[in-house]
């Protein structure tokens, strides 16, 4: 009896401790619960065409020959890649002269690619539409270059705006009044510049004069050279050769005011008189800022900024030597028309010639020639705005450039022409250049 009160004993205690099922003697333990299920991989992605593959960095979809391993089997697939979708991919338009795609520029890479020393020849170029607007988002693909009447492929096309080195050239010889509304704007040619620009300015009027040489765009020395370079101007006198008004129009105490103007004197004689000629050294003025920005960095997109009616006198240097230097060292002449070539219709009149009289507007011809644009304002504000506008359009040009197959040392002159493929736009580009032998080295 003991002996079978200890085992009810055992068994109770057995059942308290480890269940009613444990304690059976030759009875199973149950399953264990199963494993969560493994992961697995995920399917291979398609590319914008349909085509399957992975993606793999620095390569586009399905380009790679291997599919991905399984995850946790801890052995590559020997599976192949999934087949190809049958749809084909778009093709883009090619050109049939130039097969390659010229060299992307990176924003601020510029200064490095023009520093070398070759016959690659850079083509500034602006595209305005039908309203006189740019035309952003232009292509290479959209332009053709032309050098001597043959197409030459690109090399390298960029739309990064460029640094600015300006020569700003004022002219002096205005009128009175045209010369006041000049001197009220030209507080706001700093504001046309960014810190990355450099600036030198001169003016002229009896011959050219340098009041700084560059400097930069945001130095505290522009304005103060700009304040000390507002002149008066010229008083407009209108002198008769003959008539009631002729001999001395503008008497005090009975003796001429011009003695330039008195019968007999140092303009003629008693019966007749020689009008005094104009002075206006535009050529010498652009020649001496073109020397001067001729040293200034490749990078840089140089430009003569002039300030002007375009009225040309008495320059030593000759209208078809300061283009050339121009065209030569890659230099766009840019400029603001006030005065006489400001008005409406006379303004256009003024760009014609007579013989043997002085060039009313010899400007309208300097930017032609170079790819630079002009602007015709009157009034302080409409100045003040020319000058934002022209310095906008000169950093934000597309840039061309292609190796020329012509020898750099003949000194041969080569035109240019840039074309658009697409209509109603107008394309601003130099119409040739001199080739220099600095640029072949």
């Amino acid at each position: 009896m003991a002996e079978k009160a200890g085992l009810t004993v055992l068994a109770l205690a057995s059942l308290l401790v480890l269940g009613p099922k444990s304690v059976l003697l030759g009875q199973q333990q149950p399953p264990a619960v199963p494993d969560a299920p493994a992961p697995q991989p995920a399917p291979p992605l398609a590319d914008a065409n349909g085509v399957s593959g992975p993606i793999m960095p620095g390569s586009g979809a399905g380009e790679s020959t291997e599919p991905p391993s399984a995850a946790g089997s801890g052995t590559s697939s020997s599976s192949a890649p999934p087949a190809p979708s049958t749809q084909t991919p778009p093709k883009p338009l090619k050109d049939e002269f130039q097969n390659t795609p010229p060299e992307q520029i990176a924003p601020g890479q510029m200064g490095s690619m023009i520093h070398l020393y070759t016959n690659l020849v850079i083509v500034p170029v602006t595209v305005k539409d039908s309203k006189g607007k740019e035309v952003p988002g232009l292509t290479w693909r959209d332009f053709r270059v032309f050098e001597n009447g043959q197409r030459q492929a690109m090399s390298v096309f960029s739309a990064d705006p460029a640094a600015l080195s300006v020569a700003f050239v004022i002219d002096q010889s205005l009128t009175s009044d045209v010369m006041a509304r000049v001197n009220d704007s030209l507080a706001s040619i700093q504001g046309a510049l960014t810190p990355y620009d450099e600036i030198a300015i001169f003016s002229y009027s009896h011959g050219s004069q340098e009041r700084t040489s560059f400097t930069g765009a945001q130095s505290a020395r522009v304005p103060a050279v700009l304040a000390l370079t507002k002149e008066a101007g010229t008083e407009e006198m209108l002198p008769f050769n003959s008539g009631p008004l002729a001999a001395c129009s503008i008497t005090q105490n009975g003796s001429c005011i011009d003695p330039n103007l008195q019968p007999g004197r140092s303009a003629g004689n008693s019966t007749f008189i020689t009008i005094p000629k104009e002075i206006h050294t535009l050529n010498d003025a652009i020649l001496a800022a073109a020397k001067e920005l001729s040293t200034r960095p490749k990078e840089n997109r140089r430009i003569i900024y002039v300030v002007s009616d375009g009225k040309e006198a008495g320059s030593k240097a000759t209208y078809k030597e300061v283009v050339q230097f121009l065209q030569t060292n890659n230099i766009t002449v840019y400029g603001t028309l006030v005065g006489d070539s400001a008005r409406w219709g006379e303004g256009y009149l003024s760009r014609f010639h007579l013989p043997f009289q002085m060039y009313d507007n010899r400007l309208v011809g300097y930017a032609l020639l170079t790819g630079g644009d002009l602007d015709a304002e009157n009034g302080v504000n409409g100045i003040e705005n020319s000058y934002k506008k022209i310095a906008e359009e000169a950093r934000t040009q597309y840039t061309l450039g292609y190796y020329t197959h012509e020898p750099f040392i003949d000194g041969k002159y080569r035109s240019i022409e840039v074309r658009v493929e697409r209509s109603g736009l107008e394309v601003i580009a130099k119409k040739g250049y001199y080739p220099s032998a600095l640029d072949a080295r």
